[in-house]
């Protein structure tokens, strides 16, 4: 019986996803122009967000396992082993890894450098296009205002025109200018959605970073000390 309700109720949602999608098209010829630059926008946007994510999530490592990985291969193999480790495990914690252990002959302050340089490069990877996604969100909502300040001329146009204030002279002008000014903030509530996400997930990678070199400076300081670290 649940399964044959199911059945009867597919087709309705189905009719009801395509009223809300002929409403937006409706809704957006109805907007003029200036909805194509809102929309431009947020198919950008929506680009540049997708492409961070899908980067972040390949960076994404299980950074304590990997820790633990690294300080076993440090103790029992030595520094290459730790370095070969590093070779083969992909996002930015493993590469400023790599980095310090690659200074190692040279002392931890030479380390320590090499960590914080590395990291500021992968920083500024993990960043890349966050400017452009933060344009996306400003340019949207401005789009949409110029086209209400347009739609808002038009109306008056029509008024001077005519010489006479009616409801219908102006109601296209007016419609033009909610409808620029609500795609627009829609677009930057979706983009803006995203940055967060975005950010908060770099956020985390970091503290990751600074937390996993940490743990391999100390690791190296006892390796020098001929005392092998331990859990």
């Amino acid at each position: 019986m649940k399964l044959y309700s199911l059945v009867l109720m597919l087709p309705q949602e189905v009719a009801a996803d395509d009223g809300l999608v002929n409403m937006l098209v409706q809704r957006f010829n109805e907007g003029g122009e200036f909805m194509w630059p809102v929309l431009v926008s947020l198919i950008i946007g929506l680009a540049i967000a997708f492409e961070r994510i899908i980067t972040l999530n390949r960076a994404d490592i299980n950074t304590r396992k990997f820790i633990v990985t690294v300080k076993g291969a440090l103790e029992e193999d030595g520094i290459a082993a730790a370095e070969a480790v590093c070779a083969n495990t992909r996002g930015p914690v493993a590469s400023v890894f790599q980095a310090g252990l690659l200074r190692h002959d040279e002392g931890i302050e030479a380390v320590e450098k090499a960590i914080v340089s590395y990291g500021s490069i992968e920083m500024s990877f993990l960043e890349r296009g966050l400017v452009w996604l933060s344009l996306f969100i400003s340019l949207a909502p401005m789009f949409g205002f110029l086209g209400t300040v347009v739609g808002m001329v038009a109306a008056f146009d029509a008024i001077e025109k005519a010489g006479d204030i009616s409801p219908s002279l102006v109601a296209n002008g007016i419609k033009v200018a909610l409808l620029t000014t609500v795609f627009g903030l829609i677009t930057a509530i979706i983009l803006q959605f995203f940055y967060n996400y975005v950010i908060s997930k770099i956020d985390r990678i970091v503290i990751d970073m600074e937390e996993a070199a940490i743990e391999l400076i100390d690791s190296l300081v006892l390796l020098r000390a001929g005392q092998p670290g331990s859990e």
